[in-house]
């Protein structure tokens, strides 16, 4: 499938179809990670729970910066 970057605003971004939304469960404000490989990008549809995993991931690392970094020796 191919699709256009567009001008949007000051930005620019890609028009996905409805059709391949409404196939992924996706909606406006959804997120999506975007990844370079070497031949392209990658999009996948982000996991809320890996987010909210992440996010508690660093709150802990950086309360505990301090400990880490004694164990990483």
């Amino acid at each position: 499938m191919n699709v256009t970057i567009r001008k949007i605003g000051n930005s620019e971004g890609l028009i996905i179809p409805k059709d391949v939304l409404d196939r992924l469960g996706l909606k406006a404000g959804d997120e999506l990670q975007l990844r370079e490989l070497s031949d392209g990008l990658e999009l996948k549809v982000e996991s809320a729970d890996l987010a909210e995993q992440l996010e508690a991931a660093g709150i802990g690392m950086a309360k505990y910066r301090v400990a880490l970094r004694e164990l990483a020796k």
